[in-house]
């Protein structure tokens, strides 16, 4: 299995014969809102994609969306859309998101069902882990999706958790299945008011200290509400004794897994 970071949120899976594009936010630099009033104000996404992405973009497969609705266009803009929409890539997301995507005119392969269980997945299963996208009164504004546990034949384990914050049900889950990999988002992100509405430095420290596998951090340093940086997770991780067992790829980066192996090494 490999794993490119684009940007953000945005990775391309590579599973077998499979090369799953993952919530694509695919504007350019500075073409999207700003999504804080005070400080922070600074228009999206606050960096290009990486040198190569179009190429990288060429071998894309599938599609799959952990949320899109909710004006949530640094998981799914308009120019992700275009992109698939022009090439006819199937977009895989769940039931409760098929109606808008099909809207937008996309190519939607939903899955089977709503129910958190396992059910089949480009030959292999996919289990949906709800997310809790903020706490309080601004989780009454967003749109909580879901996360993707994918067990393919002969792949490592890989949990997407999609935009959560940590919560009880995710870190049990991660307790009992034990993934090879997760990946998680790990910038801080929130707006003026409120309180944070996806993971942060420690919130990735404390997923460590219960997972056994490799955690992937991302949806970092592109988005003008996500004030962790890349080093300050590391140092975190470093100082808690957990660093060997987290990535936080560079834009551009590949990372590549296997199934006989805990600590991975980039590609």
């Amino acid at each position: 299995m490999k794993i490119t970071q684009l940007r953000n949120a945005t990775i391309i899976v590579e599973l077998g014969p499979y090369r799953i594009l993952v919530d694509p936010m695919l504007a350019p630099m500075g073409t999207l809102p700003a999504l804080k009033l005070g400080g922070g104000r600074e228009r999206n996404p606050t960096v290009g994609l990486p040198p190569g992405w179009s190429a990288m973009l060429d071998t894309v497969t599938h599609c799959l969306v952990t949320h899109c609705q909710k004006g949530h266009f640094d998981h799914l803009d308009r120019a992700g859309k275009r992109w698939l929409r022009e090439r006819d890539i199937p977009v895989i997301c769940t039931p409760h998101d098929a109606g808008y995507l099909r809207g937008r005119g996309l190519n939607v392969q939903p899955l089977a069902s709503s129910e958190h269980a396992s059910q089949p997945f480009l030959g292999g299963r996919v289990t949906t882990v709800p997310c809790r996208h903020g706490r309080g009164a601004v989780a009454l504004l967003m749109e909580h999706g879901v996360g993707y546990f994918l067990e393919m034949p002969g792949e490592p384990s890989l949990y997407l958790s999609g935009d959560t914050i940590l919560t009880p049900r995710v870190l049990d889950f991660v307790a009992r299945h034990q993934p090879d990999v997760c990946v998680v988002p790990a910038g801080g992100a929130r707006f003026d008011l409120g309180q944070e509405i996806i993971m942060n430095a420690q919130d990735v420290v404390s997923l460590l200290g219960v997972a056994k596998g490799t955690v992937v951090a991302n949806h970092l340093e592109a988005l003008s509400h996500c004030p962790v940086t890349r080093s300050e997770l590391l140092a975190a991780a470093q100082e808690a004794g957990l660093g060997e067992r987290l990535r936080v790829p560079d834009d551009g980066a590949t990372l590549a897994f296997t199934c006989d192996a805990r600590v991975k090494i980039p590609a």
